[in-house]
């Protein structure tokens, strides 16, 4: 790891990362040139705009979904590299889990560099200022440890890397999950102090940190369900109360329409918690998942539409209600209409398999497993949107982190604890609002197993529900890996080959096929954390498996 962190003080980094003037192409500096850039308010802004684009490129561009949406059953999609997440088939070798784990790292390595130069090479701002872009820095920092140690379990915690560069410290130990969690608290903690309550938009703010904080409370609480009853009612109690404040005193709301989170024009919209801010213009700055996603370029006006096998799962479906407003938002269905893509057609409708008119043996987009195809961050084409759109993997959509929607169902599970269910008013309020929105009638009671499908519709395609699956895993393993093991990832559909066989276009005209190992793939409660890159282990010897991790010392 030490070679790792010596290049990311070594090279300049790109920053472009939003519609907003205030994210701006900057160098990250090292130690010896960090005090000739520090000379203004708009030198510091411009290093903390660093924290919101670029580094988090690479985790999200593969490893984000492939791990978030497959490994959760999600998302069919079974090529190469990708597809071992659908098979739990990966290993220290897949190169995606490489990409996130250096991507993550290299968010740490900017944010723990403005936290530590800034003291030092900031003297002439004032002091209000700095602490503002620490609190940012320790904001972007807790992000990306939550999500390193909810994927790989125990890592290391590195808070100077350049110290380590200078005393050329080779080895970095593994830390506790307890040592994490910890250190991820007191980061949240100081953000939520020292950020503002308002700033320019995609800017994190004190609500920010304590959504992030309320989130974080609610994993350790289930994490420690098992272990210490009475520390984890304590910490879901303090996640109900960070939550409640965020939804009540924020001033912040949701969205009227569900679709309309995922319009580029409502980037940064009053839901946004914290989101990667994307621009279009090249491979990086922008977002890459409608490439990754896209059915085909009739949508994206470009040969990058890699989505044409991928698709929600049957056992995904079956979670979803057919009068969900959501459902369009999320993935295409038969029949459903898209105004915003090939508006200079009047829109895109969704067809099973769409032939060619002037030829009717062409087939321009085909038939997907489970016979539908992903929507979410699916924008459409240059044409559909000039200035938003380009070549090189690049849409100006904003990457979901963190939305309102998600503080409310945290408060939700934070109300059930330690129970299976809860009628609590508050706690319906809250789930029922969000109900509401998607057109489905309001509960009296909910159970932890409701909860989680709830969440795992409202935010389907956006990576979240792997961490759902965590809670659930450290409350109760045993229903966690049965309930794993026994999702419909393989039922996939064919195309009937009777005599009486209905139109290619109606669901009636394909048989529901059970592939492999009777539909289902088994979990083993050792995939629970992806394995840390063999290439990082082959740096440093104490990141191996079978190397006990330490509790970090504060």
């Amino acid at each position: 790891m030490k070679k790792y962190f010596k290049f990311i003080f070594i090279l300049p980094v790109l920053i472009m990362a939003s519609c907003s003037e205030e994210f701006v192409t900057i160098p990250v500096q090292d130690a010896s040139t960090s005090g000739n850039f520090f000379k203004s308010e708009v030198d510091v802004r411009a290093a903390t705009a660093a924290l919101y684009g670029s580094p988090w490129f690479q985790f999200n561009d593969k490893f984000n979904w492939a791990a978030g949406e497959e490994l959760a059953g999600n998302l069919y999609h079974t090529w190469d590299q990708e597809g071992q997440f659908f098979y739990y088939s990966y290993n220290a070798g897949n190169a995606h889990i490489r990409s996130g784990w250096l991507s993550l790292y290299r968010v740490v390595a900017i944010a723990s560099s403005i936290i530590n130069d800034m003291p030092v090479f900031a003297t002439a701002i004032p002091q209000d200022v700095q602490d503002r872009a620490i609190a940012e820095a320790k904001f972007a920092r807790a992000v990306a440890y939550f999500i390193l140690t909810e994927f790989w379990g125990e890592v290391p915690i590195v808070e100077n890397v350049t110290a380590k560069v200078v005393n050329n410290e080779v080895s970095n130990p593994k830390n506790t999950k307890e040592s994490i969690y910890e250190f991820i608290k007191r980061d949240l903690e100081f953000a939520a102090s020292k950020l503002p309550l308002t700033d320019t938009p995609g800017r994190a703010t004190q609500w920010s940190a304590k959504g992030y904080l309320a989130k974080t409370y609610l994993t350790m609480a289930q994490y420690y369900s098992k272990k210490d009853a009475t520390k984890a009612t304590e910490f879901f109690n303090k996640s109900k109360t960070i939550a409640a404040d965020v939804i009540d005193n924020s001033g912040l709301k949701l969205m009227e329409n569900y679709s309309d989170l995922f319009l580029m024009e409502n980037n940064n919209n009053p839901e946004s918690l914290f989101a990667i801010q994307f621009m279009q213009g090249s491979y990086s700055i922008g977002n890459s998942l409608q490439a990754n996603f896209a059915r085909s370029s009739l949508i994206t006006g470009n040969t990058e539409a890699w989505g044409g096998g991928k698709c929600m799962t049957y056992d995904f479906l079956q979670d979803v209600n057919p009068n969900d407003k959501r459902k369009s938002a999320i993935y295409m269905d038969l029949g459903d209409v898209y105004p915003d893509i090939n508006k200079a057609n009047g829109g895109y409708k969704y067809f099973i398999v769409n032939r060619d008119p002037s030829d009717p043996n062409k087939v321009l987009e085909g038939a997907s497993p489970t016979l539908n195809h992903l929507k979410k961050y699916v924008v459409g084409s240059a044409q559909d949107h000039p200035g938003k759109v380009s070549t090189g993997q690049a849409t100006a959509i904003n990457q979901y982190m963190l939305r309102l929607a998600d503080v409310y169902l945290v408060y939700v599970e934070a109300a059930i604890g330690l129970g299976d269910n809860t009628s609590d008013g508050k706690a319906l309020g809250y789930l029922n609002t969000i109900r509401n929105r998607a057109g489905l009638p309001a509960k009296t009671s909910v159970t932890f197993r409701e909860l989680l499908k709830e969440r795992r519709v409202e935010f389907g395609m956006e990576s979240m529900y792997w961490y759902d699956i965590k809670r659930f895993f450290y409350r109760d393993q045993t229903a966690a890996v049965d309930m794993l093991s026994n999702q419909k990832r393989e039922y996939v559909f064919d195309r009937d080959q009777s005599s009486t066989a209905a139109d290619e276009n109606t669901k009636a005209g394909y048989v529901l096929r059970i592939a492999g190992n009777n539909g289902v793939v088994p979990f083993n409660p050792a995939n629970i954390n992806v394995p840390i890159p063999a290439s990082e282990v082959v740096l440093d010897p104490m990141l191996a498996p079978d190397v006990p991790a330490v509790d970090y010392n504060f």
